[in-house]
């Protein structure tokens, strides 16, 4: 009888060991950052082939608009400026169409033809004295995403100056983690995850058939959660200054730039938004911290959906308006991802 019964015992738990979904994880360098991306099944050659299949799709953006692939279309509209137009994929030129879009949103404030200075600011240790406000100012003048032009009928794209660039490093993760999302999300997958350096959207439920959760941490107690984000199906962007940046004369000057004067910004130490769009996010995190704490919760404040989490050089931290932050008195949370405010990742 207590063989029968310890024989029972173990089936049920087999059973039960056999349904339970698991989380399948890879981590790995795209787009020149770390990338981790969790599938959530039963099914572990099912989640690998749809990390694989989020991998591939990621890849095939990175070609798609890097500036540095000499053979993208991205760099044939940057050969062509001021000489003429570029027919491009309909996805580009409706990423580019969007990214005007939120420029106008923004008052310039995000603006992908900031590539167009990218050799003043450098962040890699090689600056040793500030830049000449000349090289600033004339770097500038080739800065205005009102000289992209669009040509629907034909999905041209036309950069209006000679040596105009545009460049999609404040919305390029976001977008590619939006588009590895929905190719796992018809996998047949219980919940789905990508985190691009900080910009983080999720799928479905984590591997307890839960809302995923996001521990919120400060920099300056890196290891401690103050608050959570029961996320559901939306996505987390977080921008720092605390990891690039040069210091000249005491003051520090982060690689955050102004589009629409070619200097670092300041005021503010970090950026989270909360969206269901990882692009939006994405482009919306860096666009906050041009404008600054007071423009920027004004801004968020009148767009539907859109919250946001702010962290100023005081260490001073503000939400918008509709945020609800969930507080824990342990650090300890399973299946969550934890997100540090005030760290820039990339």
């Amino acid at each position: 009888m207590r063989r029968l019964l310890t024989m029972a015992f173990f089936l049920v738990l087999s059973l039960i060991t056999y349904g339970q979904h698991k989380s399948h994880k890879k981590i790995l360098l795209l787009m020149g950052s770390r990338f981790e991306i969790t599938a959530v099944t039963k099914d572990a050659v099912r989640a690998n082939a749809a990390i694989e299949a989020g991998i591939n799709e990621i890849q095939r953006i990175e070609k798609l608009i890097s500036s540095w692939d000499s053979d993208s279309q991205t760099s044939a509209i940057i050969r062509n400026a001021g000489i003429k137009p570029v027919q491009v994929d309909r996805e580009l030129f409706n990423l580019i169409r969007r990214s005007k879009k939120i420029s106008g949103l923004t008052h310039g404030a995000f603006d992908i033809s900031y590539a167009s200075m990218d050799k003043i600011w450098k962040f890699d240790g090689s600056m040793i004295q500030m830049p000449d406000s000349a090289n600033v100012a004339r770097s500038v003048s080739k800065i205005n995403y009102k000289d992209i032009i669009l040509v629907n009928e034909n999905t041209s794209v036309f950069l209006k100056k000679k040596g105009m660039k545009i460049g999609f490093g404040a919305i390029g993760k976001g977008y590619a983690a939006n588009k590895a999302l929905e190719v796992m999300s018809k996998m047949g997958l219980d919940g789905a995850l990508v985190n691009a350096s900080g910009d983080l959207i999720t799928w479905g439920k984590d591997e307890d058939g839960k809302d995923w959760k996001i521990g919120i941490s400060n920099p300056k107690e890196k290891d401690k959660i103050f608050s959570w984000l029961s996320i559901g199906e939306t996505a987390v962007v977080t921008s720092g200054n605390y990891e690039k940046f040069v210091s000249f004369n005491g003051k520090r000057y982060s690689h955050i730039i102004d589009p629409r004067t070619g200097y670092p910004v300041s005021g503010l130490s970090s950026v989270t938004i909360i969206c269901p769009n990882a692009e939006l996010a994405d482009a919306l995190a860096t666009s906050v911290f041009v404008l600054g704490a007071k423009s920027g919760l004004q801004l968020i404040n009148k767009l539907n959906g859109v919250e946001c989490i702010l962290v100023t050089d005081n260490q001073e931290m503000l939400t918008s308006s509709n945020l609800k932050l969930e507080y824990h008195k342990t650090n300890n949370q399973n299946n969550s991802h934890q997100i540090q405010i005030g760290k820039f990742n990339e």
